[in-house]
């Protein structure tokens, strides 16, 4: 009894300061969330401003031809994939993967941005095409600008015939969902437009809309590459935290398991003891 007292008040112990550090690592997603989702959403006017004027050029110019525009016949697909640089984010990784497992065909070039899934997409045999291992945590705009960039030449040089990225996107502070995101060949909505288009005035262009639009889409793919790696790294801090929270709530049941199996051991040791004091008692 005594050793099972004892192994109950090592394993309170334990789960007491691993409470500790879950809660510490919630508070710390917690504030990561709140200070990249700010700035998630101040990129938003810039992405959604960058977008409307392609779709209002494509729409207001119809036959207007780009090379951005053109669909190639080469099956081949290019992906971009974020993911974080380190565990403990709930199924965040784990969804991204098994989302490429199931849609990716293995032989074509993959370009993984962080290097929490980078061994077990090698051991699922995907061809991943940057030398390094990239990380999510320090990349730079200009860094996913290269990325963005190879892709760009490798669609031209029509080595592959689109272009993509897997992201995570952030539905809310509890909802994230990973999911494919086109940037060649461009797909322009002309949705928004058409709502518009009673209010609609002509723009005229200097020097056309061809020459425009082939500066401006690139323009627009990297922000959409940036937009989304920063919706991915606040779904990242969203999941972490919903799983810190867990493993916390987790900790407290747990606890107060442990602490009613503890109090049950005590209070059968004290009674085992008055019994043998009583019993010694009627001996003499």
């Amino acid at each position: 009894m005594a050793q099972s007292r004892q192994a109950l008040r090592s394993r309170i112990k334990s789960v007491n300061s691993t409470k500790k550090i879950t809660k510490a690592m919630e508070m710390i997603a917690n504030a990561k969330l709140l200070k990249q989702r700010n700035k998630m959403e101040a990129n938003r006017e810039y992405a959604q401003r960058l977008q409307d004027t392609v779709n209002d050029i494509v729409f207001n110019n119809q036959d207007v031809e780009s090379k951005y525009l053109i669909h190639s016949k080469n099956n081949h697909v290019l992906t971009i994939i974020f993911c974080s640089d380190l565990g403990l984010c709930g199924g965040y990784n784990q969804n991204i993967l098994k989302l490429a497992k199931e849609t990716l065909i293995p032989s074509d070039p993959i370009y993984l941005v962080g290097t929490a899934l980078y061994h077990q997409f090698e051991e699922e045999g995907f061809n991943i095409i940057n030398e390094e291992q990239i990380s999510s945590d320090k990349i730079t705009f200009a860094d996913l600008k290269k990325c963005v960039e190879d892709a760009v030449h490798r669609y031209q040089k029509e080595e592959v015939g689109k272009v993509q990225l897997l992201y995570t996107r952030f539905v809310n502070t509890m909802t994230f969902r990973p999911e494919f995101d086109v940037l060649l060949p461009c797909t322009i909505s002309t949705k928004k437009t058409e709502e518009k288009v009673g209010e609609h005035q002509e723009t005229l262009f200097e020097p056309n809309p061809e020459t425009i639009l082939d500066s401006l889409i690139p323009m627009m793919i990297t922000d959409v590459t940036y937009s989304d790696w920063m919706e991915s790294t606040t779904s990242e801090q969203g999941s972490r935290r919903v799983a810190m929270k867990a493993a916390s709530d987790n900790a407290d049941e747990l606890g107060t398991t442990l602490r009613l199996e503890y109090n049950k051991a005590r209070q059968a040791a004290i009674t085992q003891e008055i019994t043998e004091i009583v019993g010694g008692s009627s001996a003499v």
